[in-house]
Order: structure tokens, then C-alpha cells, then sequence
């Protein structure tokens, strides 16, 4: 029995890990209303703050300017947005 083989954790190691822009938009607010209700100490905010900031940053960046997205829906192709 000693060498029972587990499948669930053989297929959980199998599978890649997605994380998509909706993902980080959704810690960042996240990190928003547990700071407005206290979560944080002090010390704590700066860091918290930080990190906030790099992933607010980040999904700013990464989603498409308007006018990217005017000329593909004007051009007929399919346009995919995420919302946050």
C-alpha cells in the first residue's frame, strides 16, 4: 500500500496555471476594500500599497487603447474585451 499513487495530485501538477488580466484586476480590488475596511495595519500599507500599485499598473498597461480597439472592430475582426 506504501506505494498507492495518488492521480489527483499527478493531475493537478499536470495542469498549467492561468492567471488572466480579469485575475489581477480582481486582487487589486481586492486589496482596495480590505483596505477600506482596516485589514491592514500600519507597517503593513506601504507594502500592501506597493504591490497594488505594480498590479493596478499592469493591467492598465496590458488592456488594449481605445483606438487599437475602434480599428479591429472597425476592420470586421472580433474584439474581446475583459471586463474588470
Amino acid at each position: 500500500m506504501s506505494e498507492e499513487v495518488n492521480n489527483t495530485e499527478a493531475t493537478e501538477e499536470a495542469a498549467p496555471v492561468q492567471l488572466s488580466l480579469a485575475d489581477l484586476a480582481a486582487v487589486v480590488q481586492i486589496i482596495d476594500v480590505a483596505s477600506k475596511r482596516g485589514a491592514f495595519e500600519g507597517p503593513e500599507l506601504e507594502s500592501v500599497g506597493g504591490v497594488r500599485n505594480r498590479l493596478g499598473a499592469f493591467v492598465d498597461a496590458s488592456q488594449p487603447a481605445p483606438e487599437e480597439e475602434e480599428a479591429a472592430a472597425e476592420d470586421g475582426s472580433e474584439v474581446e474585451v475583459e471586463e474588470a
